[in-house]
């Protein structure tokens, strides 16, 4: 009699003991497969030798007084809350803007979830005679409809370009079809509005994903 009746008992016992030991397996493997499948986080040296240049300390660049292509004032208030990809450039320059504005475009497209939401790609005009908010508005919208075109007074522009080390100059000896000596480099700013780094020409798309999002991780490790 006693041992009919622990028969149930003792069975009960092994099938808790193995669905225990089933769910530990399946949590295990199920961390591991989620390991391997994010992406792997760069160190800084490693994003640096991946085109990557991010400053030891993010800077502030000071307040800005200049307007986007849809004749609103755009402020230093404008990079915070979001990453930003800020490409100075101008919409008569015949291959490598357009080329960049582009890839972008193309970058953008790359980007999961929230990533694309969380970063904006500005364009910041180096040709601020000719790049009006009529000109801007005509041309940054047909690579991506949500992209911002920025010009202002020259030398608003040019202190902003100063403060995040891409230099530009008028080529001298031209006509009114004069071309812009400019940097192909994108700059990085972090949600706080500071210049984080930059991604150094030529930009490769697979190499710029991972980079970026090495570093979108470690800055929120760090905050």
């Amino acid at each position: 009699m006693l041992s009919d009746q622990a028969n149930p008992a003792q069975s009960r016992g092994i099938r808790l003991t193995v669905l225990a030991i089933a769910l530990f397996m399946l949590v295990v493997v199920g961390g591991f497969v989620y390991r391997i499948q994010q992406p792997r986080v760069m160190t800084t040296t490693e994003m640096k030798v991946n085109g990557l240049y991010l400053l030891e300390t993010p800077r502030n660049f000071g307040e800005l007084n200049l307007v986007d292509h849809h004749g609103k004032a755009f402020t230093r208030a404008r990079f915070e809350g979001r990453w930003s990809l800020v490409f100075f450039g101008f919409t008569y320059c015949p291959d490598v803007c357009p080329t960049t504005m582009s890839f972008l475009n193309q970058f953008m497209g790359e980007l999961e979830g929230t990533e694309a939401e969380n970063t904006q790609v500005v364009l910041v005009s180096v040709d601020p005679a000719r790049d009006t908010v009529e000109q801007l508005a005509a041309y940054v919208p047909y690579f991506n409809p949500d992209f911002i075109g920025v010009t202002g007074e020259f030398l608003d522009i040019h202190r902003f370009a100063t403060a995040l080390n891409t230099p530009f100059r008028k080529v001298p000896g031209q006509d009114e079809n004069y071309l812009v000596d400019h940097s192909a480099n994108v700059v990085l700013i972090n949600p706080r509005g500071d210049y984080h780094g930059f991604f150094k020409a030529p930009l490769d798309l697979a190499k710029m994903k991972v980079t970026y999002r090495s570093a979108m991780f470690l800055w929120e490790q760090g905050r």
